[in-house]
């Protein structure tokens, strides 16, 4: 008998250290048969969810979808950004190095909850993209070092040569807008050597010394194993990632690189 869709979110089996992987059960289904609210209500208690044997959406179809859940984020370019690797990139995104933590809408009037990716195309070595659950991270971190945190905030700057940049000041802790968990607001440095459109940052509202300790331990805790749940991506996969929970970024690819991501972001 086949199951129902409800079944199939149900039944989705765990990733580690967090997330959860839905395969489909029966040919023919997309994208557009998984209720969007009930997809976000996983993803919000799970953090990260994988579809997988999905059909994809086309950009006019996926936004639809997307619009019933909320607003839209949108960008000079419009709602769905095609993530590949170009030859001459202007910004690190898109160019065959890592792109280290940061959340989504830092730059932005508004700061996503959701953001999903389908995966039109997934060959090549290496490029998974790295999940940090900063809540747990915030959780198990000593008493001195989350007071320390709770003082400081960090000034962002980058040139605006993709589709944000610009001056961006934030707390380091937030608080979760559904959950009412604390959060880690952090975007790892840039080095202008390393990366295409560096990010500096600076660190306000605790001493120098302590800013450097700051930033020092958040570079080793962040990527504890831990907390990091890092994706391997196939063609057709979909995933879904909770914004205010999670920092994410992206290993180096190792080999050729030909995939095709589609991102877009719900508010």
């Amino acid at each position: 008998m086949t199951k129902s869709l409800n079944e199939v979110l149900l039944e989705g089996e765990p990733l580690r250290p967090f997330g959860r992987l839905v395969e489909s059960g029966s040919e023919g289904r997309t994208l557009a048969d998984v209720p969007v609210e009930e997809l976000l209500a996983l993803a919000l208690d799970a953090k990260v969810v994988v579809l997988r044997g999905f059909g994809l959406l086309g950009k006019q179809e996926l936004e639809n979808y997307c619009r019933a859940a909320g607003e839209i984020l949108q960008w000079n370019f419009g709602s769905i950004l095609d993530l590949v690797v170009r030859d001459t990139p202007d910004n690190y995104l898109f160019d065959k190095g890592d792109v280290p933590f940061h959340w989504d809408g830092a730059f932005a009037e508004q700061v996503p909850r959701f953001f999903l990716f389908q995966c039109l195309r997934g060959e090549g070595a290496g490029g998974e993209t790295v999940f940090c659950d900063s809540v747990q991270t915030y959780r198990d971190a000593p008493e001195d070092l989350k007071e320390l945190w709770a003082r400081t905030s960090i000034t962002y700057r980058t040139d605006k040569l993709a589709h944000y940049g610009g001056l961006a000041e934030w707390p380091l802790l937030g608080t979760h807008p559904a959950t009412g968990e604390t959060t880690i607001r952090y975007a790892e440095p840039l080095d202008p050597a390393r990366y295409a459109n560096p990010l500096f940052l600076t660190v306000d509202g605790i001493s120098a010394e302590d800013g450097v300790r700051v930033m020092e331990d958040l570079r080793e805790r962040l990527h504890d194993a831990r907390y990091c749940y890092a994706h391997e991506w196939r063609t057709g996969d979909i995933v879904v990632a909770e914004n205010h929970a999670l920092l994410h970024g992206r290993n180096s690819f190792t080999g050729s690189v030909s995939r095709h991501l589609q991102r877009i972001q719900i508010i």
